[in-house]
């Protein structure tokens, strides 16, 4: 793109909203005109960014008559259904930070240090994956390049910023003795919540599909056999993930270990001896993936234990979507 895009922030007053803003200022992305839009309820609203201050507009049918060449989307599945076709009608390519088109073969589902490559197919919409998968994800897919992949095992440790302002509130007001839940089902101060979005028949939550499906979209392969539990912990920002993955070729830990370091946007952090491992506290307000806890699983072949961890406000969502809209300035 020779000249600079419009770009448009949907739902920019929400937490992954306002962390697009943070994210597109860290990371200098051009634009010429930048609209911020959101719910009748937040607009109006003013926000101070880069020196300016902008008022937040309604996201309506004709928000996107102008001309707007991008725009980054994290307004709940309903809205991002409803709107994000009329976007893309109008000439505008959208990157949705939701579940609404995650599942739908036409759309691709991008991290871009996976699959770049699947950008450029898209026809209006491009899907940015599940938190959670994202940052799995990208340490799999070096793996799964160099030995193959039989087997996944996740299970999940999942900040309750990934609920929104609601799920931090919780957390805060359950820390000074009031067991608010608003957010979940049973106060998440002191406990761990089996239990993120709906369950499904099968016994699953949606949060654990979401897992298993998007995992096989993103590395383009069904043959996967991929299972989840996640699980909901009182820890503010930040997932943390278990990862027990089956490999079809051997392999040593010192080329595993050398592998994941030389991978983009990974950071290996694993000297068990020196009490050095991924922490959540640590990945707060970072844009990059951490893994420790590398270690043969002793009881399968080929078997291997991972520990990943990053913030998910950031690289499980805003950070992937710049990321992602960035590339985009290369086909547009």
């Amino acid at each position: 793109m020779q000249r600079k895009p419009n770009l448009a922030v949907v739902g920019a007053t929400g937490l992954v909203g306002r962390t697009f803003l943070e994210v597109l200022a860290k990371r200098n992305f051009p634009y010429e005109h930048l609209y911020l839009m959101a719910s009748a309820k937040s607009a109006g609203s003013k926000i101070d960014f880069q020196g300016r201050e902008y008022v937040v507009e309604e996201l309506t049918e004709h928000a996107f008559d102008k001309p707007i060449d991008i725009a980054l989307f994290s307004a709940g599945d309903g809205t991002s259904g409803r709107f994000s076709p009329i976007a893309a009608a109008k000439g505008t390519v959208v990157v949705d930070n939701s579940s609404a088109w995650r599942a739908d073969p036409q759309v691709p589902l991008i991290v871009p240090e996976v699959n770049p490559q699947e950008i450029a197919k898209h026809k209006g919409i491009i899907a940015n994956p599940n938190c959670s998968t994202i940052q799995a994800v990208a340490v799999l897919k070096p793996l799964y390049d160099r030995y193959g992949l039989k087997r996944v095992v996740f299970s999940t440790y999942q900040s309750v910023s990934g609920s929104g302002l609601k799920g931090i509130r919780d957390l805060e007001e359950g820390l000074k003795g009031n067991d608010r839940k608003v957010a979940y089902p049973h106060a998440i101060a002191g406990n761990c919540l089996p239990h993120i979005d709906a369950f499904l028949d099968n016994g699953y939550t949606k949060e654990e599909m979401k897992m298993i499906n998007e995992t096989r979209k993103i590395l383009g392969d069904d043959r996967i056999a991929v299972t989840a539990t996640t699980v909901r912990v009182p820890v503010f920002n930040s997932h943390s993930e278990s990862v027990n993955a089956e490999l079809e070729k051997p392999f040593e830990l010192s080329e595993i270990r050398e592998l994941l370091a030389a991978a983009p946007g990974i950071v290996v952090v694993d000297d068990p001896s020196k009490n050095e491992y991924p922490l959540a506290r640590d990945a707060a307000g970072r844009d990059e993936i951490f893994v420790g806890r590398i270690r043969r699983d002793f009881s399968i072949e080929n078997g291997l234990n991972l520990w990943v961890v990053a913030d998910n406000t950031r690289k499980g969502a805003a950070t992937n979507a710049v990321q992602i809209a960035e590339k985009l300035l290369e086909i547009l």
